[in-house]
């Protein structure tokens, strides 16, 4: 952190941030800046002040924002002081940037949920303690008490319509069949104004975010140069697709959240496991806060033998702890060994309790195991009684890793960890089952 290392522009540019620029430019972050030159060489010059919004449109984030919250990671690594800004008040007007209708206007009471729920999800992935801790800020506190008169008169009259309307993510609305409300145009103004107080309360220079924020952080800036005479800076990343162009973070189940309730852990990491070859280059650049040596490193261990997903294993490991912790990461990579190949009775407490979170539960009591048969249609791994009898002819069962005969009895068979036995139908078929006497 910049407390460590040091006071003076000469040291700073040495330690954290010589080449912090082309690192952002070789790791695909940069699609758009204010003027390059000016804003390498503010980088280099000391701590900036920067801030990433977020927008309490659920209650929870999902992996389309973990870009700008480990984005603001990355940069309090190199010594710049953070602020990560919960939307309190512009979650209430809905942002129509990449938008081609207006959003459901939420209430006041679910606004304030889902703000509390963001906070600490922001909370989870920066360091709010130390030399050099992020401070989180919500927009509310400073635009719900603001009288509109007052806010007309300060703030919008610095900003002219033609400038509003000349702005790629209103111009898109305008043409479009529904059209932009009122509400929604003052969207830019109520952005462009968070900008500003940050800068005058807390010296913050720059704001990132997704290439669809361009127009609304291009507004802040000017209007902290009308209002302040002062400079400011603006960067935004590319809007992330997989390479077969569909969206990314979702998945046929809808958005992969970073709320453990909405998506596991254990989910959460097969998301990341399950990145295509084509995009794990992009992804490990983007997403891991690995040098980039050891970025090339691992992509050539993966290229060497593909079939291993090394590259994919260790991205899901490496977000899954960022996100919910080293122990949910360690249990999810257990969990996945249990379920993918790896002898069940290894698996601790932790790893079951991932397990029994993703599986079906079937309870039956010691006499329901005598009929084999009978109870592997139970679990739903067979369709009937004589489907379960040609399969464990063909030795297509498993219990607990061991493979079960038409005379196998699975309640004389000890449990794993929690009590549980886990029945299998070949690679991908799981289904536990806790035996009472």
């Amino acid at each position: 952190m910049f407390g460590d290392v040091g006071s003076g522009a000469e040291s700073w540019h040495a330690i954290c941030c010589m080449d912090f620029t082309a690192e952002l430019e070789a790791r695909g972050l940069i699609y758009d800046t204010t003027d390059r030159t000016q804003f390498a060489a503010r980088l280099n010059s000391g701590p900036i002040g920067v801030y990433v919004g977020f927008d309490p449109t659920a209650d929870s984030l999902h992996v389309g924002h973990l870009l700008g919250q480990v984005g603001l990671r990355r940069f309090q690594l190199n010594g710049h002081r953070v602020f990560p800004l919960a939307g309190g008040a512009t979650g209430m007007v809905g942002d129509p940037s990449g938008r081609s209708e207006e959003r459901n206007l939420l209430t006041r009471d679910e606004l304030e949920h889902n703000v509390r729920s963001i906070s600490q999800q922001l909370e989870g992935i920066l360091d709010f303690s130390g030399s050099n801790p992020a401070t989180m800020v919500n927009n509310a506190n400073w635009t719900v008490q603001m009288p509109l008169l007052d806010f007309l008169r300060d703030i919008g009259k610095h900003v002219s319509v033609p400038q509003m309307l000349g702005k790629d993510s209103v111009k898109s609305r305008l043409s479009a069949e529904s059209g932009l409300s009122f509400t929604e145009f003052s969207y830019m103004l109520l952005q462009a104004n968070d900008f500003r107080h940050l800068h005058a309360q807390h010296n913050v220079e720059l704001q990132m975010g997704g290439s669809d924020q361009w127009g609304n952080i291009t507004a802040g800036i000017d209007l902290i140069r009308r209002t302040a005479g002062a400079a400011a800076f603006g960067l935004t990343w590319p809007l992330l697709t997989k390479s077969d162009g569909t969206k990314f973070g979702k998945t046929a189940a809808g958005a992969v959240w970073l709320d453990p309730e909405r998506t596991s852990p254990y989910q959460f990491r097969q998301f990341w496991l399950q990145t295509d070859d084509a995009d794990v280059r992009d992804r490990l650049l983007r997403f891991s806060l690995r040098t980039l040596d050891e970025i090339d490193a691992l992509l050539q261990q993966h290229e060497a033998a593909p079939h291993e997903r090394s590259a994919q294993k260790a991205l899901a490991y490496e977000m899954t702890a960022m996100v919910h912790g080293g122990p949910a990461a360690v249990a999810a990579d257990a969990a996945a060994a249990v379920l993918f190949g790896s002898n069940p009775r290894d698996a601790d407490a932790a790893a079951m309790g991932v397990v029994a979170g993703e599986l079906s539960l079937t309870v039956v009591s010691a006499v329901e195991c005598d009929d084999l048969p009978a109870l592997l249609v139970q679990c739903g791994l067979a369709k009937s009684k004589g489907d379960a009898r040609r399969t464990l002819e063909q030795r297509g069962f498993r219990c607990n890793g061991e493979v079960l005969e038409l005379d196998s009895n699975v309640s004389e068979m000890s449990a794993l960890e929690g009590g549980f036995h886990l029945m299998q139908k070949g690679r991908t078929s799981h289904h536990l089952l806790r035996i009472f006497s």
